[in-house]
């Protein structure tokens, strides 16, 4: 029986019209005057840490922690202000879903596992009224690297639930490779959906213990059996 369930947030549960990128873009320019090199960041499945380092490098930047203080005090800024007036949407079936997972008998804890920080995780989802539904995590101010971040949000769980968690009582849902990778590292089941960063047939090439084109595709029961 899956105890905590895990969800990815750009391509998984919502879609922001690149609002982050944007923010991001906007931040390297206006706090940094640096623009080169940015369209050669590849934001699908990443940290944003590990974007910030990337472009720094790109840039000769120091990867301070005072350089990266400075970036996200202004990229949730910018986040904020540029979500406003973009194009959003759900992802298809997420609220269905989310509803199908609370009401089942032996509900299971909800939970995010995203590159994004915190706080950007919480800008983004709030403008969803997603947020609150959401009691656990990990995110990038965690760990620069994903399957690290997964390992996290596990043991978060565990402590919320007082049980040590063993990987197959978690679920992750992710839209990309690196959110099956990130589950496999931990152990846990995954569940991939082809509504952000890659194709359902790319997606099943790595083996997912399901792949659908949206979470309008399967019901909650049969994911967490």
């Amino acid at each position: 029986m899956v105890r905590l369930v895990l969800f990815d947030v750009d391509g998984t549960l919502v879609h922001t019209g690149g609002a982050g990128v944007k923010a991001f873009a906007k931040t390297f320019a206006t706090e940094f005057s640096m623009a080169d090199g940015f369209e050669r960041l590849k934001f699908a499945g990443r940290t944003d840490f590990s974007l910030v380092r990337e472009f720094f490098s790109f840039n000769q930047i120091a990867p301070t922690p005072g350089n990266f203080e400075r970036f996200f005090d202004r990229y949730v800024f910018w986040l904020d202000h540029i979500l406003r007036d973009s194009k959003t949407e759900l992802c298809p079936g997420v609220w269905e879903f989310i509803r199908e997972l609370q009401v089942l008998p032996q509900a299971p804890l909800l939970g995010l596992l995203t590159g994004n920080i915190r706080l950007g995780a919480e800008i983004k989802l709030r403008h969803f009224n997603l947020w609150d539904v959401f009691q656990t995590g990990g995110f990038a101010d965690d760990h620069e690297e994903r399957d690290q971040i997964a390992a996290v949000a596990r043991a978060r769980g565990s402590r919320i639930l007082g049980e040590d968690l063993r990987g197959n009582q978690v679920l992750v849902i992710g839209d990309t490779p690196l959110d099956i990778r990130c589950a496999r590292a931990i152990g846990a089941k995954a569940l991939a959906v082809a509504t952000g960063g890659a194709r359902l047939a790319e997606l099943k090439l790595h083996q997912p213990d399901w792949a659908i084109p949206d979470l309008r595709a399967i019901s909650a029961a049969a994911v967490v059996a």
